[in-house]
């Protein structure tokens, strides 16, 4: 018969958000490093704090809250971006790469935001947007203005003597790529909206106005760079003729052509070696391979890449499979296990809630699946990253109407199913539950107007459960998910075995537990984490050789021998012997 096992000894010690402390040895690698170690938190800046009323969030609410960002643990902070832009797509359209939107503050502003948390021992992470630029840049304004102008080489053409360009798929416009332009008799090329004109990476003097950019910024003191959408960067100039449909395989037609590796190798030693920072790309291929082509340390090119293969099953509220799931995170960490490092993430600016799309959103049962996401987030090889708000557990918030929407993917998205004659009510539903706006809603500072964000008219309207959901309830309560969050963090960094420790899947086939050992050197972890709404049992025998309970968001544990029984999103870490 089962019996409840309570451990009284180690239970007196621990509750549902506390961690056991226990400080780790070294690692035994001589390629230990503080971008491998550290926690990122990422801020979406104009919905993280806002301090002077114009409703969006600017550089002094992130000054008025660098205590609060401190207490989490974190040691990284990577940040939207905030440069000078007509804001089309939220600041990834960059009109000067050198100046601040007045909507953020002053470089004065932001360097005492960054001086703030280099004294809290917190490194900063800068957003640069440079597989495209706006087209209100000065670059793009000259270059529109003749085909003689320096400038024009600055972006892609495809000159109408031709005739029509060879059609390219744009992730923004339903009308494709090539827009044209008058002056030039001539279409620019743009992967993402109209407004956001690809550059040319071919032109030396390009990739050299880049690098003076990256130098600009690593001179005021920034640690590190995240290139956004980078994997498409390199273009075939001559640009083919590709078959129809080539577009549902995207990343293989648009990204990772082979010379992207040469522009890496120029800016590892244009600016990542001799400035000391580290650079990390969004997306890294379609491959193992092309992943470990941009960041194996002997390819001097970039120290980290995260992919999308596990974001992407969750794009619908069909759902996904633990199996899957496990399956896609084993594949990667054994491929990385030896050599490269990946980045470990569930959510980020251009996707829904952690909680909705990998755990479960309803009151009765979203803080624990939070604390159980969390839990993995920080316990599997690679640097995590979290999303602002997802420390809280914050949820998605109900658009059902297209006139909810402001992003530029929601609406070029809902036209082109619009023009498809797509079910427009089950596109909705899709839509309603995997938007990028539902990442993108004011943070939950307490329970006063606006959920303390701003005195004046939100940007973006904020999440209704703000009431039940926010850092000033939770920061009182030892059970919270902001508390878990700051324990596991907290924990992490005291143990070096979830940073660079063996992992081990253990039970692939079990269809609602996922289990796995850290191993590094005699420390040895086993982490449980129930991935459902009820209890859940495996049988392991590892189970009889716990020494004790490190973690675990409920009070008890149930253990009958070499069984477990875990409650519904339970997350429990215990040393083996």
């Amino acid at each position: 018969m089962k019996k409840i096992i309570l451990l009284l000894l180690i239970l007196l010690s621990m509750n549902s958000c506390k961690e056991k402390t226990t400080t780790q040895t070294e690692p035994t690698t001589d390629n230990s490093t503080w971008w491998k170690e550290g926690v990122l938190y990422q801020i979406y800046p104009q919905s993280f704090k806002d301090t002077n009323g114009d409703g969006f969030g600017d550089f002094g609410g992130v000054i008025e809250q660098l205590d609060y960002i401190e207490s989490l643990g974190v040691t990284m902070v990577w940040m939207n971006p905030f440069f000078e832009s007509p804001l089309v797509d939220n600041g990834y359209d960059v009109s000067d790469y050198r100046a601040i939107h007045p909507r953020y503050g002053t470089m004065e502003d932001f360097q005492e935001m960054l001086d703030g948390l280099k004294s809290r021992g917190i490194k900063f992470v800068l957003d640069v947007v440079v597989n495209h630029s706006s087209n209100q840049h000065e670059w793009f304004k000259q270059a529109c203005s003749s085909r003689d102008n320096k400038y024009y080489n600055y972006y892609h053409w495809w000159p109408a003597e031709k005739g029509k360009p060879p059609y390219r798929h744009s992730l923004f416009d339903p009308e494709g790529a090539w827009d044209y332009n008058q002056a030039t008799n001539s279409y620019y090329l743009h992967t993402f909206a109209e407004a956001q004109p690809d550059l040319n990476w071919e032109n030396p003097k390009l990739r050299q106005e880049v690098y003076d950019i990256m130098k600009f910024w690593a001179e005021k003191g920034v640690d590190g760079f995240r290139m956004d959408a980078f994997q498409f960067a390199s273009k075939d100039i001559t640009f083919p003729e590709w078959p129809e449909g080539h577009e549902k395989d995207f990343i293989k037609w648009y990204g990772m052509r082979p010379q992207l590796h040469d522009y890496l190798k120029e800016m590892y030693k244009e600016v990542i070696e001799p400035y000391n920072v580290f650079a990390v790309a969004e997306g890294s291929g379609s491959t193992l391979k092309d992943a470990h082509d941009l960041v194996d340390e002997d390819r001097k090119e970039l120290q980290t890449a995260y992919h999308f293969e596990y974001v992407d099953m969750s794009r619908t509220p069909v759902g996904y499979k633990l199996a899957d799931f496990k399956e896609v995170f084993t594949r990667w960490d054994k491929s990385f296990a030896e050599k490269g490092w990946i980045a470990i993430f569930l959510s980020n600016h251009d996707n829904a809630r952690l909680v909705n799309r990998f755990g479960n959103a309803s009151p009765e049962f979203r803080a624990v699946s939070t604390q159980m996401l969390n839990t993995f987030l920080l316990s599997m090889r690679g640097t995590p990253y979290t999303y602002y708000g997802d420390e809280l557990g914050m949820t998605n918030i109900d658009m059902p109407t297209i006139e909810e929407y402001v992003d530029i993917e929601a609406i070029g998205r809902f036209k082109k199913a619009q023009a498809a004659n797509a079910d427009m009510d089950e596109f909705m539903e899709v839509l309603n539950y995997s938007s990028r706006e539902n990442a993108r809603t004011p943070m939950q500072w307490n329970d006063s107007v606006n959920s303390g964000f701003t005195i004046g008219k939100p940007w973006k309207k904020v999440n209704e459960n703000y009431k039940e959901i926010n850092v000033e309830q939770q920061d009182k309560d030892p059970k919270s998910v902001l508390n878990h969050f700051r324990s596991m963090v907290k924990f992490r960094n005291n143990n070096k075995v979830l940073v660079y420790g063996d992992y081990q899947l253990l039970q692939a086939e079990h269809p609602e537990i996922y289990a796995f050992t850290r191993i590094l050197d005699d420390k040895k972890m086993l982490v449980l984490l129930n991935f459902t709404n009820h209890n859940s049992s495996i049988t392991l025998s590892q189970l009889n050789n716990i020494n004790e309970t490190l973690i675990n968001n409920y009070e008890t544990l149930n253990i009958d021998n070499d069984e477990i029984t875990l409650k519904p999103y339970q997350a429990v870490i215990v040393s083996i012997k």
